[in-house]
Order: structure tokens, then sequence, then C-alpha cells
């Protein structure tokens, strides 16, 4: 939910605090191994909630992503880093809006948001 809001906030400010941030320390992409096993664990843990299907497909989008970031050759990963970089301020508000909708639905899920 805070990435999803601080994108709809103030998107071309943190889409330029992560690009620096990866042109200073390249490594920061090894960290991306964790985002492989947040994704297998949503997938694994997801078997009795409500939405299951999208939690699947999100849990297997978090992991392939991940998978590409750590894993993919450089010269593949450069520019897509690059075209991503280069988006619109009203693209990088739409994935805020997205992830928003998810945290939103995956409390809804949890029975957090339940009267």
């Amino acid at each position: 939910m805070a990435d999803g809001l601080a994108l709809l906030c103030f998107p071309l400010l943190v889409i330029r605090k992560v690009q620096e941030s990866f042109q200073h320390s390249p490594q920061l992409l090894r960290w991306e191994a964790v985002g492989i096993c947040l994704g297998v664990a949503l997938i694994a843990c997801s078997a009795q909630l409500p939405y299951q299907p999208l939690w699947w497909i999100t849990g297997g989008a978090m992991g392939i992503k991940s998978c590409f970031l750590v894993w993919g050759p450089t010269t593949w990963r450069t520019p897509l880093l690059s075209w991503c970089f280069s988006r619109e301020a009203i693209d990088y508000r739409f994935l805020g809006l997205w992830l928003c909708m998810l945290a939103v639905l995956l409390l809804h899920a949890l029975g957090l948001l339940n009267r």
C-alpha cells in the first residue's frame, strides 16, 4: 500500500530515487531474490483465500519479474529498465492505483476489512 500511495502522490520523485539507487549500486537488483520468495509464499499460502486466481497470478508475476531482474541477461535487463524509468508520470500513477487495489483486496481477503 505504501508503494502505491508513494507512486500516486510523487511518481516522478519515487522513480528518480529508485533509478539513482540502481545507478549508484547495481547490486541492489540482487535483493529481488526476496520477491521470488514472496511470490512463492503468496502462491502457496493463498489456497484458502478469496480471489485465489488473482493471488496465483500476482505471485507468479512477482516470481517471474524477480527471476528476470536477478538472473536475466544484462543486455535484456538494461533496456527494459531504461524503458521503465522513462515512462510518463500518469503511467506510474496507474501502477500506484494497481498496487493500492491489490493491497486492499489482500486485506479484504485476509478478513481485516470486514465489519
